[in-house]
């Protein structure tokens, strides 16, 4: 995901979400493997509420995350965090 990206989406956060703490969804397709699994959900708190759905064929992983945030700076983060991860196809 290239920096103007992450200025684009913190824009829109900005305009969005004025107080925290804020329940934030994050959402994720990946490759159905488990080291990407792994990384991705290790990326948030242990009380963070995870919901995995297969594709149709079992290739790919949608992931979806509830996870209390105190900034848009850490929202930020965990998706820089993410995009470092191999496997990871979009946010």
């Amino acid at each position: 995901m290239a920096e103007g990206i992450f200025d684009e989406l913190r824009k829109k956060l900005e305009e969005t979400v004025t107080t925290f703490p804020y329940v934030y969804m994050f959402k994720f397709i990946i490759k159905a493997e488990n080291r990407t699994i792994a990384m991705v959900e290790a990326i948030f708190d242990n009380d963070a509420e995870i919901v995995q759905k297969e594709s149709a064929k079992g290739n790919y992983l949608s992931i979806t995350v509830k996870q209390v945030v105190m900034s848009v700076d850490e929202i930020i983060a965990i998706y820089e965090k993410a995009a470092k991860i191999e496997g990871v196809m979009s946010f």
